[in-house]
């Protein structure tokens, strides 16, 4: 009976079946050391922050595209006639048409305040956007983050931010440039608006996507971080990236499909989908950052640190003296020589 209750508990103490598969899939081990790196490093406490700063990054912009609007119009009478126009021709109630119409106006008359604070503004929420990304990556790449100040901080984030604006006006290039010749090339061979021809464009346009998704992902995984890593090392989690986001966002348009059908949808439904697509978007992008920093490839060995200096201090004691110790040892030599001596001299006597 105990050796069976022995060998029972000898087996329920043996690896568990989550041990047994990750020993036997490197994919799936190499999952959950990705995951268990995202909680360590804190990735759902980044993601929100991006996502805060994503949001937050929206009014500037909105008063910047004000602005310009602004501007387009003033430089064009004719223009702004035609959508004061548009306007009264579109709402039928003359209140709401006039208010319309003077907000137009306003629009041009109050082009430069709007645009400067807009740009003020714009630049605040796209440095602590990029801040927060900067220090997310830096996280899930198990770097540390170095001590810069203030305004050094601010200019190389700044840079960061030009940067990946430059790899996002790539990207858009690539997307556009390609699917224009992949138009011509459709309409060169002869094939019309058939179906080889849809099949092809929509299968040039999901490439042509993803190669440019592909570019900015390999930028913001490699140089993003504090400390900067080979684009080698991110080139696959880039591709993971770049796919992950193509499929975001196609459920990202069903689901704005299906929530702004409702009256309270058309109203809150683009917000609440817009703020979950961000957090998505940011929570997937620091995964695919800790399941590539985790490949075998990328793992940092840790450093072994060196032994404390060993201190030798010497014990040096000055006695004038024997101790007491001694005395009794050489009183006790003393009685065994008298006593020897004593009986020797008996001997001979």
């Amino acid at each position: 009976m105990i050796g069976k209750a022995g060998e029972k508990a000898g087996k329920r103490d043996g690896p568990s079946l989550v041990e047994r598969l990750r020993k036997r899939h490197g994919w799936l081990d190499h999952i959950i050391r990705a995951a268990e790196r995202y909680q360590g490093r804190y990735g759902d406490h980044y993601a929100a922050g991006i996502t805060y700063f994503s949001v937050l990054s929206l009014v500037p912009l909105l008063m910047i595209a004000f602005a310009v609007g602004g501007f387009v119009l003033a430089g064009q009478p004719e223009l702004l006639q035609r959508a004061q126009d548009e306007i009264a021709g579109v709402v039928p109630d003359p209140s709401l048409r006039e208010t319309l119409s003077k907000a137009v106006s306003e629009a041009v008359g109050q082009r430069y305040s709007v645009g400067a604070v807009g740009l003020v503004v714009a630049l605040y929420s796209g440095l602590g956007w990029m801040s927060n990304l900067r220090d997310a990556l830096t996280a899930q790449w198990d770097q540390h983050r170095p001590d810069r100040p203030f305004l050094r901080g601010m200019l190389v984030d700044l840079l960061a931010l030009v940067g990946l604006g430059l790899a996002l006006v790539v990207s858009f290039g690539i997307t556009a440039g390609g699917s224009r010749f992949a138009d011509d090339v459709v309409h060169w061979l002869g094939w019309g608006d058939g179906v080889v021809a849809s099949v092809v464009l929509s299968v040039s346009s999901v490439a042509l996507a993803l190669a440019a998704n592909w570019l900015v992902f390999l930028w913001v995984l490699s140089r993003l971080p504090r400390e900067p890593v080979s684009v080698r090392s991110a080139a696959r989690g880039a591709f993971v990236a770049a796919v992950g986001f193509e499929l975001l966002k196609q459920v990202g348009t069903v689901y704005l499909g299906k929530v702004t059908g409702s009256p309270s949808g058309a109203a809150f439904g683009s917000l609440l989908g817009l703020l979950v697509f961000v957090y998505l978007v940011a929570r997937f992008l620091l995964f695919v950052t800790a399941w590539t920093a985790t490949a075998p490839e990328n793992e940092r060995r840790p450093v072994v640190q060196p032994p404390p200096p060993a201190v030798i201090r010497p014990r040096v004691s000055v006695r004038s003296g024997p101790d007491g110790r001694t005395t009794l040892g050489l009183l006790g030599v003393g009685v065994l020589l008298g006593v020897a001596l004593k009986n020797r001299a008996r001997r001979r006597s």
